[in-house]
């Protein structure tokens, strides 16, 4: 008996990889065409800015880093300091007390309780601005409900100030914490408390050598957000407390509307990539420790 064989020709089919690939990249595409239209146009306008210099005498421009310098000298670099201290001592306080906030309303077994609290977390997370600076004002003002009703006035309050914007910023960062770190609490393990009570351990025990490290990362990533919603704030401070706390948004404003000196609008950029700079050093600090929360809170 005689085979005979048969030629069929078949057509190349596709690598799996390419074609699992490809539709990948083209749905990346809009969204990459977003970030360039929004961050990266005026990212680019911002670093020109901030190394051009004008001359008033003859119009021509050149690249320098007078506008970085001067951004760093007198009273800019006050602002700087300042914005970077109230929006530290600020993210501090929040991230404490929303850490207690959020644990008693996890551990909480009511659970309108729980879905009130993360409710009006959502909705005080968003109240700023003009309406929230004219909302202490009216309650903690030199004229203001509590202020006359507790006599705080004559035992040296003073809403206008650096504790008074402090106390501000807290009322809209620890709803912000709330929402950031429930989903962390919520990933703890109930094990991992009961192992610790089987072997002896207490529960301050338990949240140092345990809860705590593994929370550390997710603390820290709120930290950060806490940090940044703070660093930017510029309506709340500029309807409460003008130019008697210094806060680098301020100076911004004030350069560009030329309030203090004229010609400074490049001089705004250089602050504003300070404030770049400073936000991009403290998340090098964060996502390596973030990546590590992830690996714990996942198994």
């Amino acid at each position: 008996m005689t085979a005979t064989l048969t030629r069929v020709d078949v057509a190349p089919v596709a690598s799996p990889k390419r074609r699992r690939h490809a539709p990948g990249w083209l749905a990346v595409v809009p969204l990459l065409a977003f970030v360039a239209l929004a961050f990266g146009i005026p990212a680019l306008a911002m670093l020109n800015g901030a190394f051009t210099v004008k001359d008033p005498a003859t119009g021509a421009t050149s690249y320098t880093t007078a506008n970085l310098t001067a951004s760093l000298k007198g009273a800019y670099l006050t602002a700087l300091l300042g914005s970077v201290k109230l929006s530290a001592v600020s993210a501090v306080v929040s991230t404490v007390f929303g850490l207690l906030l959020a644990q008693a309303v996890v551990t909480s077994r009511f659970r309108a309780l729980r879905e009130a609290v993360l409710t009006a977390s959502g909705v005080l997370a968003n109240f700023g601005g003009v309406p929230l600076a004219f909302a202490f004002v009216a309650t903690l003002g030199n004229s203001g409900v509590l202020t006359r009703y507790l006599g705080l006035a004559d035992k040296g309050w003073n809403l206008y100030s650096f504790s008074g914007l402090v106390i501000v910023y807290l009322y809209f960062l620890i709803p912000l914490m709330v929402l950031t770190i429930t989903p962390a609490l919520d990933g703890l393990r109930v094990q991992w408390r009961e192992a610790a009570r089987n072997n002896g351990a207490t529960a301050v025990q338990y949240w140092r050598h345990v809860a705590l490290p593994v929370l550390a990362p997710s603390l820290l990533g709120g930290f950060v957000l806490l940090f940044g919603s703070a660093f930017a704030a510029y309506a709340t401070a500029a309807a409460m407390v003008g130019s008697s706390v210094p806060l680098v948004t301020l100076q911004i404003a004030d350069a560009i509307s030329g309030n203090v000196l004229v010609g400074q609008e490049n001089v705004a950029l250089a602050l504003s990539l300070d404030m770049v700079l400073v936000a991009g050093l403290v998340m090098a600090v964060y996502l390596p420790l973030q990546r590590r929360s992830a690996r714990w809170l996942d198994n």
